[in-house]
């Protein structure tokens, strides 16, 4: 009988993204990030499914609207001042955990996502996963044109994960604009 040595390391998930936590669903353009917030997993859960308040991090996010029965319409700030309305149905809500949801017919664009919330092994904040997919208008070329304007999924769900943090952590997204309060003048001496 063999004996093996006490460890101190800490049995965990890895951070990379393992088999499972692969979509269902054929989109041209998706991505899968996460992030490490200093609050509790549920606090976290309870501000995201209030639908409402998406706004205030995501910054193509004009509004949500909830229409019922598990169904919101999502106004999103699409090239050249244009406007997309997406239409999404929520077909998992586990409270605490995740949220994961998919476009109806009435979408004029097909998408899917999920968000999860898991704890972090040490009890430091909470791990958020964010998966987000669609076929962008225009097929290829449509792909093309969001990377370039820096609306592609990979860069999105970094940018939205890293405002979500900031806004949870401190309660306000540092920006270098001028605030509303304090308008600039139109000229400069």
């Amino acid at each position: 009988m063999t004996q093996t040595e006490p460890t101190t390391d800490a049995a965990m998930a890895p951070s990379a993204f393992l088999d499972s936590d692969r979509h269902e669903g054929d989109h041209a353009a998706d991505s899968v990030r996460a992030v490490m917030i200093n609050r509790p997993r549920r606090e976290l859960y309870d501000f995201w499914r209030d639908f409402a308040n998406l706004p205030r991090f995501m910054e193509n996010l004009l509004d949500v609207s909830d229409l019922g029965d598990g169904r919101s319409s999502w106004r999103v700030a699409g090239p050249a001042g244009s406007e997309v309305e997406l239409v999404s149905e929520i077909r998992e809500d586990v409270p605490g955990e995740r949220i994961a949801w998919t476009s109806t017919e009435a979408s004029e664009i097909d998408h899917e996502g999920w968000v999860a919330f898991r704890d972090n092994p040490f009890g430091r904040g909470t791990e958020v996963r964010l998966f987000i997919a669609y076929d962008p208008p225009g097929g290829a070329v449509g792909k093309v044109v969001a990377k370039v304007m820096q609306r592609e999924p990979r860069i999105q769900a970094r940018r939205e994960l890293r405002r979500f943090k900031q806004l949870m952590e401190t309660g306000e997204i540092p920006t270098s604009k001028a605030p509303d309060a304090a308008p600039r003048a139109a000229r400069h001496f």
